[in-house]
Formats: C-alpha cells, sequence, structure tokens
C-alpha cells in the first residue's frame, strides 16, 4: 500500500520539476522514506507488533468463549510431564491467528504485495496455517491430543510445498540471480559476474564462493522437502511457552538480514559473494513483519502462557521460513541459523529410530524440550537456554558470510 503511494507521489514530484512548478508533492516530500526498505521493514515489525499486542486480549478472550482449550496427553501417555504441564489444560489454542493476521496486515501495508518473493512467502504461510487450524480444531473438537492424521498432513504439506516449490522455480523473476539485464544497461556491463551468477537450481552455501551442485529441475522436491521439514520442525519445537516463537524472532530476523544484503548487487556480489536477485530485498519487510508479530504473541505467550500458537501458528511460521531460506538462496544456512528447530526435530528421528531397532530409547522424551524438563530443569531455564542457543547459532550463521 505505502509503496503505491510513494510511487504515485514520485511521479507527481518529478513531474513538478520539470514544470519548475512546485505543488502538493513538494509539500508532501516526507513520503520520499517510503522508498527504503529499511524504513519501511522497520515500520511493519512495529505495527505487527502494536497489532500483536493490542487485538492480542480480544483474541484470547474470543478463543476462550469458543472453548478451544488445548488438550493435554494423559499420564498414562507421557507419565511425569503429566504432572509438569497439568496446569496447562485448557489454555486456549489457535493463538497462530494472531500471528498470521498480523504479519499479512503489516505485509499488505508496508510491502509490494505483487513481488513474488513476499507473494509465494505470504500464501505459503497461509496455506501452512489453514492446514494447522484445521488440525488444532479436530483436536478441539475431539478433546484429543491427536488431530489429523499424519499421514493426512503430510500430503497437504506436501500438495502446499509443491506448489510453492514449481512457483519458485518457473516465476521468471525468481528463476535467475546474478545482474540484471537493467543493472547492466545502467553501466555494469564491464562488471565480470563472479559464482554468484547462478540459477535457481544451484545450492549454495556461504563458504563456498561457487554452488555446490545445480539440481536444475530436481531442485522442486529439494524445495519440498525444505518446506514440509521446516514447518514439522517448528511444529515440534512448539511444545513449551514461547518456546518456539523466541526462536522463530531470531531466525526470522537473520533472515530478513539476509534478504536485504541479498537485494544490494554490490553488497551481494562484490563484498560478500552471495547470491543477488533485485527482487529479493523486499523479503524483509514480511520477515521483520513476522520478527514484530512474534515479539507481540510472546506478550501473551511467554511463561506462564495465556495463549498457545498451536498447529496453526507452528506449521505457518515453519512454512514461511523454510520458503524465505529458499528465497534467499540460503537453504543449507537454515540447518545452522534454525539449529535448535534442526535439534528438535532431529531428537525425534534418533528418540523413533532407536526405539525400533534397539527397543532403546536415546533420550527421556523427546522432543529433547521434554528430555531436559525430566531431568529436572524448570521449563524457563529450558526456554531461556535454548533461546541463548539459537541467537548464537544465528550470529554463527551470519558470521559465515565472510570467512572465505
Amino acid at each position: 500500500m505505502l509503496p503505491a503511494i510513494y510511487d504515485f507521489w514520485y511521479q507527481a514530484f518529478e513531474a513538478e520539476r520539470a514544470s519548475g512548478h512546485q505543488g502538493w508533492a513538494h509539500s508532501f516530500s516526507f513520503l520520499n522514506l517510503f522508498q527504503y526498505i529499511t524504513f519501511r521493514a522497520a515500520c511493519a515489525g512495529l505495527v505487527a507488533f502494536m497489532l500483536s499486542v493490542m487485538f492480542g486480549p480480544r483474541v484470547i478472550r474470543r478463543l476462550i468463549s469458543l472453548k478451544v482449550g488445548q488438550p493435554i496427553r494423559t499420564a498414562d501417555e507421557v507419565h511425569r510431564l503429566a504432572e509438569l504441564h497439568g496446569g496447562k489444560v485448557g489454555t486456549p489454542t489457535m493463538g497462530g491467528v494472531l500471528i498470521i493476521g498480523s504479519v499479512l496486515v503489516s505485509t499488505l501495508i508496508f510491502s509490494r504485495p505483487l513481488n513474488p518473493f513476499i507473494a509465494v512467502c505470504a500464501c505459503t504461510m497461509a496455506a501452512c496455517g489453514l492446514l494447522g487450524f484445521c488440525d488444532d480444531y479436530k483436536k478441539v473438537k475431539e478433546k484429543k491430543s491427536d488431530g489429523i492424521s499424519s499421514r493426512k498432513k503430510i500430503g497437504w504439506q506436501l500438495l502446499i510445498a509443491l506448489t510453492a516449490a514449481c512457483f519458485l522455480y518457473f516465476k521468471k523473476e525468481i528463476s535467475g540471480f546474478g545482474a540484471t539485464p537493467q543493472q547492466i544497461a545502467d553501466g555494469l556491463a564491464g562488471y565480470r559476474l563472479g559464482p554468484n551468477s547462478i540459477g535457481i537450481g544451484a545450492i549454495s552455501f556461504p563458504l563456498f564462493k561457487v554452488p555446490i551442485v545445480d539440481l536444475h529441475w530436481l531442485i522442486i522436491p529439494f524445495f519440498a522437502i525444505v518446506i514440509v521439514g521446516c514447518s514439522n520442525a517448528v511444529n515440534l519445537t512448539d511444545g513449551l511457552d514461547g518456546l518456539a516463537t523466541g526462536t522463530t524472532i531470531s531466525v526470522a530476523l537473520s533472515y530478513a538480514f539476509l534478504a536485504y544484503l541479498a537485494g544490494h548487487f554490490f553488497m551481494a556480489t562484490e563484498y560478500l559473494v552471495i547470491p543477488h536477485n533485485r527482487y529479493i530485498g523486499e523479503l524483509a519487510v514480511f520477515l521483520m513483519a513476522l520478527v514484530g508479530a512474534c515479539f507481540g504473541f510472546l506478550w501473551f505467550n511467554c511463561h506462564p502462557a495465556k495463549v498457545f500458537m498451536g498447529d496453526t501458528g507452528s506449521l505457518a511460521i515453519g512454512g514461511a521460513l523454510g520458503t524465505a531460506a529458499i528465497c534467499t538462496k540460503q537453504e543449507l544456512l537454515l540447518v545452522i541459523i534454525g539449529g535448535v528447530f534442526v535439534m528438535e526435530a532431529m531428537s525425534v528421528i534418533l528418540q523413533v529410530g532407536s526405539f525400533k531397532l534397539r527397543k532403546k530409547r536415546i533420550f527421556k522424551m523427546s522432543p529433547i524440550h521434554h528430555h531436559f524438563e525430566l531431568l529436572g530443569w524448570h521449563e524457563n531455564q529450558v526456554i531461556i537456554r535454548f533461546w541463548i542457543v539459537s541467537i548464537m547459532l544465528a550470529l554463527f550463521g551470519l558470521a559465515l558470510l565472510k570467512i572465505a
């Protein structure tokens, strides 16, 4: 919305300057601020935060009135954990609608919503959020911790992820990373493109200034795996008050920074030697909106939580982060920056694999945050320490940009 207002103002301002007559456009010269991604990204984060805080109490009251309390697994299922989390019974879930709504509204106001990177991330987030909403609704309706069957959920996730992956692969503005014809026409014809001039099918990593491999059309299933994997990893992390929310903040903030850098030609190609696309910088606005929305949600989701995001929020956030990692061409870096999500998912995989193969458990319980709870850590200790790890991993991931 605001970029469209800026475009209208800029045309009027240029017309006035050409005619030598100063009219209304000169009086509204402050609108020039809206051309800067940094300004709009900061505003998007602030507005998303304010929307979450302002509408949070209303959303919570509405969820309580609808009796959408979070079902907690029984003592027969989780034994001692039921004692630790017994007080959470009845806490309203589906709070992810607050995050999704704040992000989409803020993004619509401060970004260019038709930007292909914005569009694919926002649509993936909304679609995954709808799937999570259906899962949460089934849990609440049946008063059980089991929602949609795993097979159905994975099937729908794959459909959403493959749709996003095909869009990313076939959309012309997205499929090329390097100098654009317009940049060459503007005087960069003599600039020698480095190995960062890659296609959408290439897989890169900051330590290597050339693509590791180019999968061509096979990148489509790879993209789908990234989106589905990230979505489920965030879902597994969402087991303690504020754990997934706080971890999302550090990951989204890191990728907002990466998107901004990747959108600037000389910073990306000459200094950092990372994949560049002139449209990608706009994605920073969406990701900062996600950061602001999570800060606002954390206001109510911190221990003791007044509301849970549920699958509505966790699947949506995971889908958005996975898509953002693909858009910036830093899919592998997500393993480091989103290391807490990876750790949570791997703990479940290892636990299930070990029990099926050896009939022995590696952890007291998975995901791993419950293992530390059963070791005697207070819930707040687990949450804050995982936040610290997430921040350190995000800083380490960003530091890799300039090692080689």
